[in-house]
């Protein structure tokens, strides 16, 4: 985590370099603390609504947390947000299987149908982004309909089988492997009903729209007023394109997609830059940040509640 915190930093001394230090930093100092506080509000305001999100994929998956130690488990899998593809996140499966006694197999569905909640919401967000602000935004309605399918495809418990017994009988080894996966693929079925994937993609909506809500306005703050919609958009588009690189936090391909799809709609490079960076920070390493506080209280009480489940 130091040494890509380190990459990224660097990566921005380059770009600050390329596009004048005197222009750069003039434009950060007319951010006041005020207005640096209203982005992490709103960045926390979609990191809450994701982690209620997760508290209701808990409870129609049956297992018997409480909102709080549901919250915690979400904000406390942050810390692992700059793994390769997220998969760091995985640790909440470990929280819970220590809390509820409950295998890998029965709780990963929370973490797919999460990940699969996110595409979906991102991709409605993106779909309403060209509809309302289609300039410079034509490519983002492919990557829409990549992401609902993707999402579809994650989410759907008889394919998703499907795949994984085909996947088995070409390789024929692993039958226990195959089998836990072919087992955690078939409980999606708690999650099919509209009672909560509807509630799930409009709180995966809100939460991000606000995210990209404070994409708007800082760089309404800096003087490059491109629009509501498709200040969103572009900060969704980034941040999913990112994502599927597999990089670490999606670093370096969501800072090049912001940074280039700023440029097409005439965002100058001394603007660009130095909102792409403060973005970026108070949302992805913000999340860092939030997820190295909370992490250690997580690690502590799954550990104590586990040897209650052993006492007992």
């Amino acid at each position: 985590m130091a040494g890509l915190g380190l990459l990224f930093i660097a990566g921005l001394i380059g770009m600050f370099a390329a596009t004048g230090w005197e222009e750069t930093t003039a434009q950060i100092a007319r951010l006041t603390l005020w207005q640096g506080a209203l982005l992490l509000m709103l960045s926390l305001a979609n990191y809450l609504l994701r982690g209620v999100r997760w508290h209701l994929f808990a409870r129609r998956l049956g297992l018997p947390t409480t909102l709080g130690a549901d919250m915690r488990h979400f904000l406390g899998g942050f810390a692992m947000v700059v793994t390769p593809g997220r998969v760091g996140e995985l640790v909440r499966m470990r929280w819970l299987k220590r809390e509820t006694g409950w295998a890998y197999e029965r709780t990963a569905p929370l973490a797919l149908m999460d990940r699969a909640s996110d595409l979906a919401a991102m991709a409605v967000i993106l779909a309403l982004s060209v509809a309302i602000a289609a300039g410079g935004m034509g490519g983002a309605l492919p990557v829409a309909m990549l992401a609902l399918l993707a999402a579809y495809a994650a989410t759907h418990p008889r394919l998703l089988a499907a795949i994984v017994t085909r996947a088995y009988r070409i390789t024929g080894r692993f039958p226990r492997l195959f089998a836990r996966i072919r087992a955690a693929a078939r409980s999606l079925r708690h999650f099919t009903r509209a009672s909560t994937i509807l509630p799930a993609i409009a709180l995966g909506v809100a939460g991000w729209l606000a995210e990209g809500y404070a994409f708007h306005l800082l760089l309404g703050w800096m003087g490059a007023e491109i629009g509501l919609w498709k200040a969103i958009g572009i900060f969704v588009f980034a941040t999913l394109a990112g994502g599927l690189t597999g990089a670490p936090g999606g670093v370096g391909g969501a800072e090049a997609a912001m940074i280039a799809l700023l440029a097409l709609d005439g965002v100058p490079m001394e603007v660009s830059v130095p909102a792409t960076a403060i973005i970026r920070v108070t949302t992805l390493w913000f999340a860092l940040g939030l997820g190295l506080a909370v992490f250690p209280f997580a690690e502590r009480l799954s550990l104590r509640q586990k040897n209650a489940l052993e006492i007992r």
